[in-house]
């Protein structure tokens, strides 16, 4: 009764629930209090539940799930919630997953830092994709490998035990004690993880950390096929793959980034790197066995790249992260030589990751200068060649810039450009990611390529639709964003001319920089310098505060960019750079604009916060 109970209420819950849960990637972005975000869902959902209200409108008025549908959005809770009460476990004990390898990674993950030992068993054949040689060589993991015919068997271990099954109806599961991790994976929509036994409690928030920083968890229109499935609505999932939306795509991908590499698609802009990651190291280990990895990354730059950069270097004893200072007083160029030039010495394999225009001051280096340095010819301490680096370039802020190109600016280097699909190629319509090789780096794809499938971390068919849809436009895009951006930042410099705006000059914009984020330096008073932080950080948040009460179908308070509409306000030290060094966070508000939105409306709030300060 309890079960028919419950699925009757998800069924009602799907007939009503508003449209955003499945159209957007953030929801309710008004009620947004990012430390309760799933529990304060959850437990407001638990109430309409306990009431049986499943009204449009009180569904409609539930706080938004997570963030960005990497760590959750509304219908993936929903499915976990209910996964959950079907096995009389805690919902934050059932995690979902788009990706049918990463739940396994998180676990070993744990383990192999609590030197612990893992044993995978599996019912049927494990999926192709997953290679177990592949797996502990590069990712340093370790484990056993068992299939098991009946679960009532299983035994006593010595460590974690996972169980792998490819039944692909979700429901309540028979678990016996002996299984720590039970992971259930669909061929088309991913993976549900259950977390057996209190013992396993603090294994929670690391497995939701690997979801937030190496892939994501089950998209919404997934997510909303499971939870169908569970009610027994449908029999399976109704997105076929589309091989014309693919060819579109890479068509797409090719006349804006001017290259003829096979551009890769991934679920998100950090599954994208982190496969780009994981197939350099890879290569590393081949060509280059026994030397030390460095990874150079701008210590301030968006907070998931440092943090998946460092989590990589903390599974591999022969990886290091090397901070690259870019911003403000550093300049890019010349911190690019000097940390080469050490390398060098050391014989290490060197990969920079950077963002061109830099997040937050939105900075560009000369061209020119960077080519120079990235190309220089060094030397290790005995004399011998050193090895060239692999230029990592983040341009979500400008996918429009053909930095891979052949005839491009950085053709002398080895160059692999990723852009982060929820931005500009999107509209902030799916998560998609996609990476591009300039002709020099265009063999890595193929080692990019492997741990992307490997991960299970590739695009949905669903967000190949999305951007078949979206990319066509997105130059055109770009230009209207860019536009509207420049007339705003140029009011606010006429209106409030004290205060500091980063954004790239009108030079840079006729060279094809044309980026529609900006970052706003508010001026401040105090006697000590620690006054005049606290004032400006209270500024930050009146003006944002102002825009997004004052415009609220336009104004946000979201990390986003590259939306369709509106306009989205953001603190990166308290959002993009989370989980960077508080000594390198810039508490500073970022704005970002959109071809659409009613820029006299912005003009005049902002003329009234003017007025108020």
């Amino acid at each position: 009764m309890k079960e028919k109970n419950l699925l009757s209420y998800i069924e009602e819950v799907l007939q009503n629930m508003p449209n955003d849960w499945l159209k957007l990637t953030t929801h309710r972005l008004d009620i947004y209090n990012e430390e309760l975000a799933k529990t304060q869902f959850l437990d407001q959902f638990e109430t309409l539940y306990q009431k049986n209200n499943a009204r449009q409108e009180a569904l409609a008025a539930l706080p938004t799930a997570f963030d960005y549908i990497r760590l959750g959005h509304p219908l993936s809770s929903v499915l976990e919630w209910a996964i959950a009460r079907l096995n009389d476990l805690k919902p934050q004990n059932v995690i979902s997953f788009s990706s049918r390898t990463v739940p396994v990674l998180a676990v070993l993950r744990k383990n192999l830092f609590a030197e612990k030992n893992t044993r995978i068993l599996y019912t049927e054949a494990l999926p192709g994709f997953f290679d177990a040689e592949i797996i502990k060589r590069v990712y340093g993991y370790n484990f056993e490998l068992e299939q098991v015919a009946n679960l009532k068997e299983i035994t006593e271990f010595d460590g974690s035990t996972i169980l792998i099954s490819q039944k692909t109806d979700f429901g309540s599961v028979d678990l016996p004690a002996t299984v720590d991790f039970f992971i259930q994976i669909h061929p088309q929509l991913g993976s549900i993880l259950l977390v057996n036994g209190d013992q396993n409690d603090d294994y929670v928030p690391e497995i939701q950390h690997v979801r937030r920083r190496e892939t994501i968890a089950m998209t919404p229109a997934d997510a909303f096929t499971a939870l169908q499935q569970l009610t027994g609505r449908v029999s399976g999932p109704s997105q076929k793959k589309s091989e014309a939306a693919k060819a579109s795509v890479l068509k797409s991908i090719r006349e804006i980034t001017a290259t003829n590499s096979p551009a890769l698609l991934a679920s998100s802009g950090l599954s994208m790197q982190y496969a780009i990651m994981m197939g350099l190291v890879d290569n590393a280990i081949q060509n280059h066995p026994g030397k030390n990895i460095k990874f150079i990354v701008p210590p301030n730059c968006y907070g998931g790249t440092n943090d998946q950069a460092r989590r990589v270097a903390a599974c591999l004893d022969q990886v290091e992260v090397v901070d690259l200072l870019v911003d403000g007083k550093n300049n890019m160029v010349d911190s690019i030589d000097k940390v080469l030039n050490e390398i060098a010495q050391q014989d290490a394999v060197p990969y920079i990751i950077a963002e061109i225009p830099t997040n937050p001051r939105v900075e560009v280096p000369n061209l020119e200068n960077l080519k120079e340095a990235l190309g220089k010819a060094r030397q290790t301490a005995t004399g011998q060649p050193a090895i060239d680096p692999v230029f990592i370039l983040d341009q979500t802020f400008c996918p429009n810039v053909r930095f891979s190109a052949k005839d491009g600016i950085l053709s002398n280097t080895r160059v692999i450009s990723y852009v982060s699909g929820s931005k500009f190629p999107s509209g902030g319509k799916c998560t998609a990611g996609y990476c591009v090789a300039n002709e020099k780096a265009e063999k890595l794809l193929e080692d990019i390529a492997l741990h992307l499938k490997l991960c299970d971390n590739e695009a949905t068919n669903l967000q190949v639709e999305i951007l078949a849809e979206q990319l066509p436009s997105m130059n055109q895009r770009i230009k209207d964003a860019y536009k509207n951006t420049r007339e705003f930042v140029n009011f606010i410099q006429q209106a409030l001319p004290a205060a500091r705006i980063n954004f790239v000059s009108e030079e840079l914009a006729d060279q094809g920089f044309t980026p529609s984020v900006f970052s706003l330096d508010l001026p401040t008073k105090g006697e000590t310098a620690e006054e005049r932080e606290t004032y400006k950080r209270a500024l930050n948040q009146k003006l944002i505060g102002m825009m997004i009460t004052k415009i609220p179908n336009e104004s946000k308070y979201c990390v986003s960019y590259g939306q369709l509409k509106g306009c989205y306000w953001t603190i990166p030290a308290t959002s993009t750079q989370g989980t960077t060094k508080e000594a390198d966070k810039d508490y500073i508000a970022r704005v970002s604009v959109s071809p659409h939105l009613d820029l006299e409306r912005h003009k005049q709030v902002f003329s009234e916060f003017v007025e108020q300060i």
